[in-house]
């Protein structure tokens, strides 16, 4: 007699002896479930919502600048950037750029070159310069980081209109930035601007064996092609965090270090003053610009629109709205997300908010920009933060845009 027929478990031979009504596990002895009310909460985690809510709330933020950890802005800064590597999981040696220039283009206002550089040894990482004809001397320069959206096929492309776009661009342009894309509307205004695609995005988008009859170029992919290809990818976010996991890394620390060795390669351009470097990003992009933004001291001025929030608040229903790269295991033991873009006051920052932004609960956004206010005022400097609400929902229009390029002017021109 083999184990499974002597335990009687998926057996031919019909059971018998049940009593109708009661199941087999009851009349094997086991008890019944521990009684408890079923209340819809409409959050994300649904009936283990209490439990998320008690064990986030938890969370007490002991390396911000609020706390009494710090004597100064500098020992916050110092101390907050370090539990940040730590938690990324992401800091390889530094290498070389050894940058090639793929592609140059004059279109009459600026030159626009493709180039790859070295972000690790791991990464060549694609990426488009845009440089205004004419310059006198070293210029200010932006970096120009794309959002997310869902639009896993294109990455760099998402801030910049070459005229002949594709008809998915098109249209993400005009939800996104008002039809007007950043990078293009800032090497107008006489920005030296740089943007890469992050890892999972545009030349480093994941591509599955049954997709390969679709080829690489994406110049081919029809309107239906895209939106498949992106779906397959949105399906693999969970296991490129997993397989990090496994090697001991995180997404968001890819992409933070790729950003900061953009700025690497930036600054050794001969057109480009290294004194005078911006960065700015809608959604992932914003996600993106506050994390640069406080951790390298390099970046003058940084604008972050459309991600910005206290954590907590997010727990009952705004975390099925964010991507996984936005999850970060254990960083929020020490520090909220207003903590770490405030470690560089006091340099300028510009935080706009979109009042009917529904990937973010309007109570967190209103409390992140208070936070913001109040380390800024901590380090002595409350006149160098600047947080805005508008009326609209998550996007980067073009009176957004202007509002954020004159602050850019102000601080990166003068």
């Amino acid at each position: 007699m083999d184990r499974r027929t002597a335990l009687g478990l998926m057996s031919s031979a019909p059971l018998t002896g049940i009593v109708s009504g009661i199941s087999a596990a009851q009349q094997m002895g086991a008890p019944p479930d521990q009684p408890r009310e079923l209340i819809p909460d409409a959050a994300d985690m649904g009936s283990l919502f209490p439990d998320m809510e008690r064990l986030v709330g938890r969370n007490q933020y002991p390396y911000s600048f609020l706390t009494n950890r710090f004597r100064s802005a500098e020992e916050y800064r110092k101390a907050g950037r370090e539990v940040v590597l730590d938690a990324l999981g992401y800091q390889p040696p530094r290498v070389p750029a050894a940058a090639q220039v793929v592609d140059r283009q004059d279109l009459g206002e600026f030159i626009r070159e493709k180039v790859l550089f070295s972000t690790s040894a791991d990464f060549r990482v694609p990426a488009y310069v845009h440089v205004p004809k004419g310059l006198k001397g070293r210029a200010p320069a932006i970096v120009d980081l794309h959002s997310h959206g869902g639009m896993f096929l294109f990455g760099k492309e998402k801030v910049i209109d070459f005229g002949g776009n594709h008809p998915v661009m098109t249209e993400y342009h005009k939800v996104n930035y008002g039809g007007r894309p950043t990078a293009t509307a800032l090497v107008r205004r006489g920005y030296v601007v740089i943007t890469i695609d992050a890892f999972m995005f545009g030349e480093r988008r994941l591509v599955m064996d049954a997709d390969l009859k679709y080829g690489w170029d994406r110049s081919h992919y029809s309107v239906d092609d895209a939106k498949h290809l992106n779906e397959v990818c949105a399906s693999k976010e969970s296991t490129l965090a997993q397989s990090l996991m496994l090697a001991g890394m995180t997404w968001e620390g890819i992409v933070l270090w790729d950003d900061m060795r953009t700025v690497d390669y930036l600054i050794s351009r001969p057109e480009v003053d290294p004194n005078r470097i911006g960065c700015v990003g809608i959604s992932f992009g914003g996600y993106r610009s506050f994390f640069l933004a406080g951790m390298d001291d390099r970046i003058s001025a940084a604008c972050v629109v459309g991600f910005m929030s206290t954590v907590k608040p997010m727990a009952r229903r705004h975390i099925d709205t964010h991507s996984w790269v936005h999850f970060v295991p254990t960083l929020h033991r020490y520090l909220d997300w207003p903590d770490i873009v405030a470690m560089r006051a006091p340099k300028p920052l510009l935080v706009l908010q979109c009042r009917r932004d529904g990937l973010f609960p309007l109570q967190g956004m209103q409390e992140s920009v208070e936070k913001i206010a109040a380390i800024y005022a901590k380090a002595g400097a409350s006149d160098r933060f600047i947080g805005r609400f508008y009326d609209v929902p998550h996007q980067f229009n073009v009176e957004m845009q202007e509002d954020a390029f004159r602050w850019f002017d102000e601080h990166l021109k003068a």
